[in-house]
This record gives structure tokens, C-alpha cells and sequence, in this order.
């Protein structure tokens, strides 16, 4: 053992009054009063030395002194005693231990080893090791409690027989446990148990308080801590930590997902207890996972986790790792019934909802009349009402809806309010039993950068509010669990959004449904790459991109659209026909590469679908596009599905729609339309057609320029120079422009039609 340091300790030639025949408290006796007890000045062995005849079962030598004991100090007492005649004791070191406020700590070990004076006049070395932790080697440990303690033996056994005491000995041999130089700080050492009940909290901040730079060492052992804990020292987790839920673990030097999973031995609960302390903490802005793959048996109710908050709005990331799915775990959807009331009046409410207590928070909302990706934001049970996170368009009265509760890897919904949240480099593998991400019902600018979604099951990214608002998904790389399935049977979808201000940037997605359900305004949705084809002659293709405001203020720019197409409709209006306000407007697409294959000819790249009557279209911007239909022609690249109804295309303003390229597409649409028509016998009245070819089969509402194309003659065959003027929406269909002249003439021109104004 190393050196150790003497602690003081009076010896028997200053006075017996120092040594109690009890605890050694002030006022108890003293072995200087009474009979039975003397000073030997001169025993061969010892030199001085105390003298006592035993008359107690138990007889008790304790020094009044108070040896001052703290966290962190390991003592080792020692006592030589001889017997010189009389039966036989036992003798062990023994102690009082005392608190600050000097009463007795009775829950800790009071006395060593004990060992048998067998032989006369032989010299016994009786010694123990006491100290805050139960390390190796000690003897009587007292946890973090005591403050001193008087320390001497008991003899124990019959009554009767002398014994001689040597002068006691008290000795600091902390060093022997906890060394300056080994860079470790071990909690035991400061009163922790690890028995998986006792509240080890205060050990481990004292430790930390004590470890200067060092390591914080948590041996083997289940080491309950009762609160919330913060630890800035690095810290080893050899053990295992229990904590109630709501309680977080800082580790401001140790903060990793590896160091959560040693702390917790558990990925999920892990995972937990740091995003608990992420959001609990200002010392890091991250959680890094460090590669690890965390497998999930269910989903992970991030808000519940946090426990203490329902509303955060400070800049954190989860980054660098990968969650899994378990195919075994729980993520069955839950389905629920209900009837329930809906009124325009209040169109984004559910009133008089029964079975209300079974429909979940981000349930998905089915039902007549319920545009695509309507979900439960909130419930007032009390009330029995539901909140919406969009109006319904046709639902006006009460009928039975249906609320499907998707299962998501990480579920943010019940947060109130997150904003600045994000994900990156990180991948969900939904391995086709669970979602991927849903969000909160409020908050702002929400990220999803360099992340991969793969496999999941029903959705990839959910907002059933307006946790989407300002939402960046970027350069994110999701994958089908239905690439086998028809498109048009097809389930999955990879995100929705209702707030505004959504970027989808740079992303890439393979044969969902749907790749983006947009309800919001002023999104951009540039320079992704998205497919939805199944490999069936003439298949059906649905939207990949549904844009469900009218006036959605959008900009779709440099993507590649393959097998699917830009659908644009007012579905989630509560009042969808047209009685005023903008209309379908404000829309760009340009310069993307749209492409198809194997599809029916009448498939469209871009889709206007009127939930109500009366609605134009205006501040379209349709330019610069590819067009490309391959194993087989489409008729044109843009119509009109009149399902529900058509559009009133006396409301056209302002279409731009050119300089596109056109392969394999029959009729090649552009506004203003460049027409050649010739005109091989005379007449006053030349009918132009549009041919169809104008947006949308629009009517021909202006011309914006004639220029004569070669001479124009007269019956006569003379050049002519007048001057015709146009009348536009000629024809039964109003798709042609009558080019009138003063006189009968034939030639041949070029006019510019118009299908707005």
C-alpha cells in the first residue's frame, strides 16, 4: 500500500479522560473515572499502553477526539492489543459516526472484522478501512453522510480477563484508492451505492465538484438518481443510471449518443434521455450520434421525452446516425369511426365528435368531402371538438369520418410549438412497418438536410399543423416500400406541408403516391429529381407534386418530373367555388425536365382540377420546360379534370406558357400562340384556328399582331395593302380569330393569339 498520512490521535500517557468508555461523545465517561483502567508506562511490547479489566459484554475504547471524515477520504485504523490473562474476546475496530449536526448516522457500518485473542501475551494488529464507498478492501463504508466520526475498538465476549492496548493509530489511505495521478474520480468514493434504489445524486455531484478535470468513473452497479443531473467532467459509464422520466442527464463533457447508451444501456431510452438533454441544456446546440444505428420497437414521442416542454424555439440538431425500424415492433396504424358535425361556418372544426377519446392527436381525416392530408391537429374533449389542420370543401352537415393514426420513428407532434428544428445526415429505415417524421403543430423553419427515409410504410414527413411553416427539406433521398405496387394503388406519400414558405430542395424520391401535398403559399420546389412510373402499358400516373391552394404564389423550377405530374386544385377551400379573389394564380414552372413512358394518351405533365365553379387561371408562368413522352404519344401536356368542375376560361389573365420543347406530344400548347395560316381563295373573312393548341383549351380572347407573309393579292391577283382588323372567340368553340379585310383577298400570315387578356 502506498504511503499514507497520520491523522492525530492522543496517546494513553496524556490522560485517560481522552478515551471513552462509551461513543466517545462529549460527556460520556471516560476510562479516568472508576476502577478497572490504568496507564502501564512500561510493557515490553508497547511501551506505554492502557490497561483494562473487561467487565462489559461488550467493552467499548473510543477517543473523544473528532477524526474529521469527508467525501473522498479513506482512513485506516489500527490497534495492537495482547492479552494477559481471563477468557478470550473478540476485538474490533469500532467507531461512532457522527453528521453535521453532530447526531449518529445509524445507518452505516460501525464495526470491522473481528478477530479472536487466542493466545496469551501474543501481540494481535486489529485493523480497518473505512470510507465513503464501497470499494475493495473496505471495512466499514459510510457514504457521503458522516462529517467525523470517534474512532477504537470493542472487545466482545465473556466478562472477566486484562487486556493491554498499544496507542491507536489513524492513517489517511485515500491515496490507495483514488490517485492524483489516474485521471478518474469514482462516485463511490463519495458515498454512491449503485443498488439501483438509494438516490446516489448528491455522490455524483460531489464527485463532479471534486474531479478537477478528471474523469468521473461509474463502476458496475444500477445507480439511481432520483432528479434531474448535470455533470460538466467527463464521465465513464461502466454502471448503469436510473432515472425517473421527466429527469434529464447533462453531460456538458460527455455529450454523445455512445455515452448516453453506456449511461443507460438502452438505445432507445438512450436516445431519449439526450434529445431530454438537448432541449434541457445550453451547452451544445447538436446531438451527434456518432454513426450509431439506434434500433426503435415503437415510435419515439419526442415531446414526451422533454417531459418538463411542450414549446421550443432555440436552434438544436440530430445529426450523423441511423434509426431502424423493428419489424416486430409496435406500428400498426389505429383506425377510428366517429361521426361528427362539420360547418363552414367554422372550417376548421369537428363539433359533437363522438368517441372523441379514442381519435388521436395527427390522426389522418377521411371522409366525404375531405380533401387529401387533412389531420387532427389538437382535440377539446371536454368539448367534444376537433381541430383541423385544413377546411373541407364539400362536408356540410354531420357524417362519419374516419381518423387513421399513422406510427412515426420520431413523433414531434405533441409539441405545441418547435421551430429551428433539424435533421441531418441522418437516415430513418422505416423497413415498411413504420412512417418517418412527424411534426409539431406549430413552428417555423423545421430542416431536413442530407437525410434519408427509406421504406416508410404510410408517410414520410407529416405536418398536421403548421409546424411545416418555412420548412427546408434538402438534398434528402427517400425510398419506396412500394415499387412493385401500381401507381395509382400506391399508399405512401413522402411529405405534406399546410404552413407557407416551404423550400424542397435538391431531393430525390422513387415511385410514393405522392412526393409533395403543398396546401401553403410562396413554396419553391427546385432541382428535384422525383419518379412515380410502374412499368404497365398505358399506366395511370398520379400527381407528384399537388399544389391544393389556388392562389399558391409557387415556384417549380429546374426539377425532373418523371411519370407524374403537377397537379394544382383548391381542395382544402371551404368555399371552393369561385365568388372572388385571385383564383388559380401565381404560379411559375420552368425549366424542368418532365418525362413519361408507357402512359395513356391523355395523361398531362400539368393538371388544373376546379373543386368548385367559375375559376380562371392568371400569372401562370409555363416556360422553358422539356417535354418528353417515350413508348408512345400524349395528346398535350396540360389539361384540365373537370371531376368536380371546369374552368371558366373567360377568367385567362396574364399565361405565359413558351419557349418549352415538346417530344412525342401531339398538340404543342403555347400562349401567345405563333399561327401561320394560309389562305389559297380570296375572301373578306379569314378563320384562324387555334387548333387546340392554346393553354388549357382556351378560347382565342386576343391577337396581339398580324404580319402578311408574302404579298396579299385580290381576285385580280394585284398586291393589296390594306390593312385588316381581328375578331376574336369566333367559332362555335370560340377557339378561332376571324381576320377581317375590306376586300377579298388571299395570301398568307402570321398572327399571335392569346388565350387571356
Amino acid at each position: 500500500m502506498s504511503v499514507s498520512t497520520d491523522l492525530y490521535v492522543a496517546p494513553f500517557a496524556d490522560g485517560l479522560e481522552q478515551w471513552s468508555r462509551q461513543d466517545g461523545r462529549p460527556g460520556s465517561s471516560t476510562y479516568a473515572d472508576g476502577d478497572g483502567a490504568a496507564y502501564v508506562p512500561g510493557d515490553a511490547d508497547f511501551g506505554g499502553c492502557l490497561e483494562i479489566v473487561k467487565t462489559q459484554p461488550t467493552q467499548k475504547v473510543r477517543f473523544m477526539g473528532q477524526t474529521p471524515m469527508r467525501l473522498e477520504r479513506y482512513i485506516r485504523v489500527v490497534a495492537r492489543v495482547k492479552l494477559i490473562t481471563g477468557n478470550m474476546p473478540n476485538v474490533a475496530i469500532a467507531a461512532y459516526a457522527g453528521d453535521a449536526d453532530g447526531n449518529a448516522v445509524s445507518a452505516v457500518t460501525s464495526i470491522g472484522p473481528a478477530t479472536t485473542l487466542d493466545r496469551y501475551g501474543k501481540v494481535f494488529e486489529i485493523s480497518a478501512i473505512i470510507g465513503p464507498g464501497a470499494r475493495s478492501g473496505v471495512d466499514m463504508v459510510w457514504g457521503a453522510v458522516p462529517v467525523f466520526g470517534h474512532f477504537g475498538v470493542d472487545f466482545q465476549g465473556s466478562v472477566g480477563g486484562v487486556i493491554r492496548m498499544d496507542d491507536l493509530e489513524i492513517h489517511d489511505v485515500t491515496d490507495a484508492f483514488v490517485r492524483d495521478m489516474i485521471p478518474f474520480v469514482d462516485v463511490r468514493d463519495f458515498g454512491a451505492l449503485g443498488n439501483g434504489t438509494t438516490d446516489d445524486r448528491l455522490a455524483f455531484v460531489a464527485a463532479d465538484g471534486a474531479a478537477q478535470g478528471r474523469t468521473i468513473l461509474i463502476p458496475e452497479g444500477d445507480f439511481y438518481v432520483g432528479s434531474g443531473l448535470s455533470l460538466a467532467s467527463r464521465v465513464d459509464f461502466q454502471g448503469r443510471i436510473v432515472m425517473p422520466d421527466d429527469a434529464p442527464l447533462v453531460l456538458s463533457n460527455s455529450y454523445r449518443m455512445t455515452t448516453y447508451i453506456d449511461a443507460f444501456k438502452d438505445e432507445e431510452l438512450a436516445f431519449q434521455k439526450a434529445f431530454q438533454a438537448l432541449l434541457n441544456s445550453g451547452d451544445h446546440d447538436s446531438l451527434d450520434l456518432g454513426g450509431r444505428t439506434i434500433s426503435l420497437t415503437k415510435p419515439v414521442d419526442m415531446q414526451k421525452a422533454v417531459a418538463t416542454k411542450d414549446t421550443y424555439a432555440i436552434r438544436r440538431v440530430i445529426r450523423n446516425g441511423q434509426f431502424y425500424a423493428a419489424s416486430d415492433g409496435d406500428w400498426d396504424k389505429d383506425v377510428v369511426f366517429a361521426t361528427a358535425k362539420y360547418s363552414p361556418n367554422a372550417s376548421r372544426k369537428l363539433t359533437n365528435v363522438a368517441n372523441i377519446n379514442a381519435i388521436q392527436d395527427g390522426s389522418l381525416v377521411g371522409g366525404a368531402g375531405v380533401g387529401r392530408e387533412v389531420y387532427v391537429t389538437r382535440r377539446n374533449i371536454s368539448a367534444q371538438e376537433v381541430e383541423l389542420s385544413e377546411p373541407l370543401f364539400d362536408a356540410d352537415g354531420t357524417q362519419e369520418f374516419t381518423f387513421t393514426r399513422f406510427k412515426y420513428m420520431l413523433d414531434f407532434s405533441g409539441f405545441e410549438k418547435l421551430s429551428k428544428f433539424s435533421l441531418q445526415n441522418v437516415e430513418l429505415h422505416c423497413n415498411g412497418v413504420a412512417s418517418g417524421v412527424s411534426l409539431a403543430k406549430e413552428g417555423i423553419t423545421f430542416n431536413m438536410r442530407d437525410c434519408f427515409i427509406t421504406r416508410p410504410k404510410h408517410r414520410g414527413i407529416t405536418s398536421t399543423g403548421t409546424g411545416c411553416q418555412g420548412m427546408l427539406i434538402d438534398r434528402c433521398h427517400f425510398v419506396t416500400d412500394e415499387g412493385q405496387t401500381a401507381a395509382q394503388d400506391r399508399e405512401s406519400i413522402v411529405l405534406n406541408a399546410s404552413g407557407n414558405d416551404v423550400k424542397l430542395r435538391e431531393n430525390w424520391a422513387s415511385q410514393f403516391r405522392h412526393f409533395a401535398v403543398l396546401s401553403g403559399s410562396n413554396n419553391i420546389i427546385s432541382g428535384n429529381h422525383f419518379y412515380q412510373g410502374d412499368g404497365r402499358a398505358d399506366g395511370i400516373r398520379v400527381a407528384g407534386i399537388a399544389l391544393t391552394r389556388s392562389n399558391t404564389a409557387s415556384t417549380v423550377v429546374g426539377n425532373y418530373i418523371d411519370n407524374c405530374f403537377v397537379e394544382w386544385t383548391n381542395e382544402h377551400d371551404v368555399n371552393p367555388d369561385f365568388t372572388g379573389g385571385f383564383g388559380f394564380s401565381a404560379l411559375s414552372i420552368s425549366d424542368n425536365v418532365f418525362l413519361s413512358g408507357d402512359v395513356a394518351p391523355w395523361f398531362a405533365y400539368i393538371v388544373v382540377k376546379p373543386f368548385g365553379t367559375g375559376h380562371g387561371v392568371s400569372n401562370l408562368t409555363v416556360n422553358g420546360n422539356n417535354f418528353r413522352s417515350i413508348n408512345g404519344q400524349i395528346d398535350r401536356v396540360e389539361r384540365v379534370d373537370t371531376t368536380f368542375a371546369d374552368l371558366d376560361r373567360d377568367r385567362f389573365r396574364d399565361i405565359q406558357f413558351m419557349g418549352n420543347n415538346y417530344n412525342n406530344v401531339s398538340i404543342k400548347t403555347e400562349n401567345p400562340l405563333r399561327v401561320t395560316h394560309s389562305q389559297n381563295s380570296v375572301s373578306r373573312t379569314w378563320t384562324v384556328n387555334s387548333n387546340e393548341a392554346l393553354p388549357f383549351l382556351g378560347r382565342v380572347r386576343d391577337a396581339q399582331s398580324i404580319i402578311a407573309k408574302g404579298a396579299i393579292r385580290n381576285s385580280a391577283n394585284s398586291i393589296m395593302a390594306d390593312f385588316p382588323y381581328v375578331e376574336v372567340e369566333a367559332g362555335s368553340t370560340r377557339r378561332a380569330a376571324q381576320v377581317k379585310w375590306p376586300t377579298s383577298v388571299k395570301g398568307k400570315i402570321g398572327i399571335t393569339l392569346r388565350c387571356d387578356t
